[in-house]
Formats: structure tokens, C-alpha cells, sequence
């Protein structure tokens, strides 16, 4: 006959790695850091500044802006995907509602896709080959007038391959 508390002692040893477990993974995620830089967009012959985060590993894009709870009106995220093709992104595990700004290989805003629902598995298409999606607090491209055919201009967009 086995020993009722040492059964549960292994139930209470295995819910405790789970735990931590969990916590080390959730832990991991935040321990991705991105590099950040100046980025313009010129809209109707105005100059709109930002501050953005680069996503330019698959780990970084992988994290993304999921789990953040606010950012600043001059702050975004720009994906670099290291080459032009189709892209497809979701909002899965994304708390704050974003505009995705999708940017051809010499700057050209392609294609915005405003007011992204959060945690939403909906795939956002960027509909045809691009280099680079900038995120953005949902409403700042409306209120700013950002639209296809403006130009974004950062140091990693000048350097696309």
C-alpha cells in the first residue's frame, strides 16, 4: 500500500515545477530587449517624429509588442523582415490595439491597416510584398494622415537589403 502523503507530496512537487516553470517562461519572454531609433514620416508634406523598437531577429518578432500595456503616442515597434515578401501578422497575446503601417523596401507606406483588436487571432495581410510593418498606438495613423505613398525614413529602412 503506498503512503497517501507521499503521493501527495508528489502531486504538490509536480504543480509546483509547473509553476515554476511557467514563471521562468514567462520570464524568458521579457528578457528579449530590442535596440531603438529615430524614424520619420513624411505625410502630406509634414514631418511626424518616433522613437521606435526594432524587431530584427525571429526572436524579436516572435515578442513583439505582446504583454505591453501602454506605449508612448511617439513610440512604435518596426519589424525588419530581412527581405520583401507577403506578410501576415495577428494580435494574439497583444494587450494594447495598434495600427500596422506596412513599408516597402525604400520607405513607401504600402498599406495601413488601423485599430488592430487586441488578442485577436485574425490574420492581417499586408496583400502584397513588403520589407517592414511599423506598429503604432490604434488612431495615431488617422490622426496624423498617414496614408499610402508616404515615405518613412530610419536608419534601418535606409539600410534595407
Amino acid at each position: 500500500m503506498r503512503n497517501p502523503l507521499s503521493l501527495f507530496m508528489r502531486g504538490a512537487l509536480a504543480a509546483l515545477f509547473l509553476c515554476l516553470a511557467g514563471v521562468f517562461a514567462v520570464s524568458a519572454q521579457q528578457q528579449v530587449t530590442f535596440s531603438k531609433e529615430e524614424l520619420t514620416i513624411e505625410s502630406a508634406g509634414k514631418i511626424h517624429k518616433f522613437i521606435v523598437e526594432l524587431a530584427l531577429n525571429d526572436e524579436q518578432r516572435m515578442q513583439g509588442l505582446m504583454f505591453r500595456k501602454e506605449m508612448a503616442p511617439d513610440a512604435g515597434m518596426l519589424f525588419d523582415f530581412g527581405e520583401t515578401r507577403r506578410v501576415q501578422m495577428w494580435m494574439e497575446n497583444t494587450v494594447l490595439p495598434l495600427d500596422m503601417v506596412f513599408i516597402e523596401k525604400d520607405g513607401t507606406v504600402s498599406s495601413v491597416k488601423a485599430d488592430a483588436v487586441p488578442f485577436s487571432r485574425d490574420i492581417i495581410d499586408s496583400e502584397k510584398p513588403i520589407s517592414f510593418v511599423l506598429e503604432l498606438n490604434a488612431g495615431r495613423a488617422k490622426a496624423l494622415g498617414i496614408k499610402p505613398g508616404d515615405k518613412v525614413v530610419s536608419k534601418t529602412i535606409g539600410t534595407a537589403r
